[in-house]
C-alpha cells in the first residue's frame, strides 16, 4: 500500500449493495475479472467507469457493501483502479473482504466530500485531506494487523510473506 494516495472523489449515497457494485447480470464473467470490472458500480452510476481514473476514490455514506457477501465486489473495485473507499460505515464482510484483497477502506465522516473533490489520503495515519476545500478529516484507525495485510498487498501475500 502506498503511504499517500491522491485522486478525485466519485460520490455515492447510502446502502450501496454488492449487487449495485457487481451486477448479477454479469455473473457469467466472474472468472474474467478484467471484463467484469468494466461493469463496476454501473447499476449505481452507469458512467462510473467512464469517469473513473486510476487512483480515484469511491466515497459513500452509510452501509457501503451491504447485501450478499459477493466477494467479487471489492475485487472489481480494486481492478477498476480505485485506490481506496471512504464511507461512514461498511458492511462487515465487505470491509474484511476489501482488506483481504489489499484495498484500503476507511470509515470517516464523508458529508463534506463532493463529487470531483481532489483528495490526498494517508491510510496508515487515517488522514484525509480535501485539497479542493482545504479541510482535513480523520478516519477511524485500522488495527495494526489490517495495516500489515494492506502493506503486504492482501491476505494471500501477507500469509506467503509470514509463513
Amino acid at each position: 500500500m502506498k503511504n499517500e494516495l491522491k485522486g478525485k472523489v466519485h460520490r455515492f449515497g447510502d446502502n450501496i449493495s454488492t449487487d449495485l457494485i457487481c451486477p448479477g447480470k454479469y455473473f457469467h464473467l466472474r472468472s474474467n475479472i478484467p471484463e467484469l470490472a468494466k461493469h463496476t458500480l454501473e447499476d449505481a452510476d452507469k458512467d462510473f467507469i467512464k469517469k473513473m481514473e486510476p487512483g480515484d476514490f469511491v466515497v459513500a455514506a452509510e452501509n457501503f457493501g451491504c447485501g450478499s457477501s459477493r466477494e467479487h465486489a471489492p475485487i472489481i473495485i480494486k481492478e477498476s483502479g480505485v485506490s481506496a473507499i471512504l464511507a461512514k460505515s461498511f458492511a462487515r464482510i465487505f470491509f474484511r473482504n476489501a482488506i483481504n484483497i489489499g484495498l484500503p477502506v476507511m470509515e470517516c465522516d464523508t458529508d463534506n466530500l463532493s463529487e470531483g473533490d481532489e483528495l490526498l489520503i494517508k491510510p496508515a495515519e487515517g488522514l484525509i485531506k480535501n485539497i479542493t476545500s482545504g479541510e482535513e478529516i480523520k478516519a477511524a484507525p485500522l488495527m495494526a494487523e489490517m495495516l500489515d495485510i494492506l502493506n503486504a498487498g492482501g491476505l494471500k501475500e501477507y500469509v506467503m510473506k509470514n509463513k
